[in-house]
């Protein structure tokens, strides 16, 4: 069992103010697998001050300084890959067959590739008798979530460190190993004291802290819509730059002339992938009338097929819920689609076979979706598909955008240029097209409610930058 007792302020390891601790229970076995520290305001005021006394100097290190120590910081996360795996299996429940390329590998990488972008911050450009220049931003406050948190903690942590910004960081009590796992990484690498803090503790005493603290400047919050509100309402008397990636509805649009096969086990799978518990998943799955059933019977076989069970097992595509709790919200929507005269094709609320305790929920597809069902309009954040038939392309565009979110999307074509065609109509931040995968290169970010601002690529480096006018 992990075993933390203080938090990383000010290039050290201190006894927290806040008394208590969190106990991380595994939601596969539901035994305690870590505990780790509560801090309070005051740890949140220490933080700061230490990342506001480091900023000038950091701010100031030439950036090929910086790019070393995301490369170190990089090469000591690799030496500690099966450490974070470990957090993944037992705090997350990401089977370990799929925990390194989904939640580690890629982060790592990513590191190293905003290394090579800290140069962009001595980029200038003249304009008349204009000389634009970038500056870091400031003091940020990081507040991450539970279900990618190595990869939503490096999308802010990686471009912060290269534009030269200094951090305070906080993780989801549910998963809050990686963070500590990260610091000792910080630690062994010798990064300048200040620059990265950890915090923990309760997250609307901390948040509220983080997010209000005046000597902060941003505030980059990965979680729900409605914990974004209080986010965003948080910074507004200090006028902060806040950058939200939050909810998601995503709808997924397959074409009458697509691979119906294909297109609706890529479709599966990305919804049932980490127990459906990912913001971007295609949860709406929009199909043809003409080939309406044909689709169902596909999802449903292949939802079947999915093997849920221990995370240690390398068979396991599904490993449970996150928590007790986030299985009874799943099952509750389960329950509310069966309620709303939804057809229940495959899954539901009974554990998954073979399996007697545990946050575990079986991949569940539901059929004879209408649109403005709860189910179809709601988050569930758990491995939950809708299937609604449409008549007309233009039907399933307007159903794609009927929704508060706009985060994710997808579409299924006979081809790049007209899956590309419809996709420009979806009022999405991404639209993955004809199977397409995730990358790191891309703008990650939402439309409407599912936030503001983007990470990864290069605007996920311009989040952290102020730009200057000097005039000549």
């Amino acid at each position: 069992m992990r075993i933390y007792n203080k938090l990383y302020i000010d290039g050290q390891w201190v006894t927290p103010n806040g008394s208590g601790t969190n106990d991380v229970v595994s939601p596969s076995t539901l035994q305690v697998v870590a505990t780790v520290p509560y801090g309070d305001a005051t740890d949140v005021d220490s933080a700061v001050k230490a990342a506001r006394a480091a900023f000038d100097s950091w701010s100031a290190t030439p950036t090929d300084v910086r790019a070393k120590y995301l490369r170190a910081i990089a090469d000591e996360m690799q030496k500690r890959l099966a450490d974070f795996e470990d957090t993944m299996v037992e705090e997350l429940g990401m089977p370990i067959a799929l925990a390194d390329d989904w939640q580690i590998s890629g982060p790592i990488a990513a590191c190293r590739d905003y290394a090579d972008r800290a140069a962009f911050m001595d980029k200038t450009e003249e304009v008349d008798n204009v000389l634009i220049v970038k500056e870091a931003v400031g003091v940020c406050a990081f507040i991450n979530p539970w279900n990618y948190p190595l990869h939503q903690m490096i999308g802010k942590m990686a471009p912060a460190l290269a534009a030269g910004c200094t951090m305070v960081v906080k993780a989801s009590s549910q998963t809050p190993s990686h963070a500590f796992i990260l610091a000792e990484v910080i630690e062994a690498v010798g990064l300048p004291a200040g620059v990265f803090n950890l915090v923990h503790g309760s997250g609307r005493v901390m948040g509220e802290s983080m997010c209000s603290h005046p000597d902060v400047d941003m505030v980059s919050f990965t979680g729900s819509t409605s914990a974004g509100i209080k986010i965003a309402e948080a910074a507004a008397p200090t006028v902060k730059r806040v950058c939200q990636e939050l909810g998601g509805k995503s709808p997924y649009i397959i074409t009458e002339d697509a691979d119906l096969e294909k297109a609706v086990i890529y479709g599966v799978e990305d919804v049932m992938v980490n127990t459906g518990q990912t913001c971007t998943a295609l949860t709406r799955m929009l199909v043809p009338r003409s080939r309406y059933e044909d689709a169902v019977q596909i999802a449903k076989t292949h939802a079947e097929s999915l093997i849920v069970g221990d995370p240690a097992d390398s068979k396991s595509y599904m490993g449970p819920m996150s928590s007790q709790g986030q299985r009874e919200t799943v099952l509750d929507y389960i329950n509310k689609g069966v309620a709303e005269g939804a057809r229940l094709v495959t899954g539901g609320t009974d554990l998954p076979e073979g399996i007697e305790s545990g946050a575990y929920v079986r991949p569940t597809i539901f059929a004879d979706v209408s649109n403005d069902m709860v189910i179809a309009q709601e988050e569930i954040f758990g491995p939950v598909m809708a299937m609604i038939p449409y008549d007309t392309v233009d039907e399933a565009v307007a159903m794609a955008n009927d929704t508060i979110y706009g985060l994710s999307s997808g579409v299924y074509a006979k081809d790049k240029a007209a899956a590309i065609t419809i996709a420009r109509r979806i009022r999405a931040g991404q639209c993955y097209t004809n199977g397409g995968g995730f990358s790191y290169q891309a703008p990650f970010g939402g439309f409407k409610q599912s936030g503001n601002g983007r990470e990864w690529g290069d605007e996920g480096m311009g989040e952290f930058m102020e730009t200057k006018s000097i005039l000549l």
